[in-house]
């Protein structure tokens, strides 16, 4: 019954996944933090790159111009 309100969402689950990975990676060192900052950086700029492609698709398709 507990499971029932205790349920995670996707996210979250994907959330804690990759805190693990980069947990495991870190093992403690500064080497390590230096990695799992990189790996954050690099995930966040692919995030964006990812959403800037997906805006420019979605103004080609509409047959919008830029016309700056």
């Amino acid at each position: 019954m507990m499971r029932l309100f205790n349920r995670k969402s996707e996210l979250e689950r994907l959330a804690e996944t990759v805190n693990h990975s980069l947990e495991a990676l870190s093992g403690g060192s500064k080497m390590g933090k230096i990695k799992k900052t990189g790996l954050i950086a690099g995930g966040l700029a692919g995030l964006t790159a990812g959403s800037a492609a997906i805006s420019s698709l979605r103004r080609r398709k509409e047959g919008a111009r830029d016309y700056s």
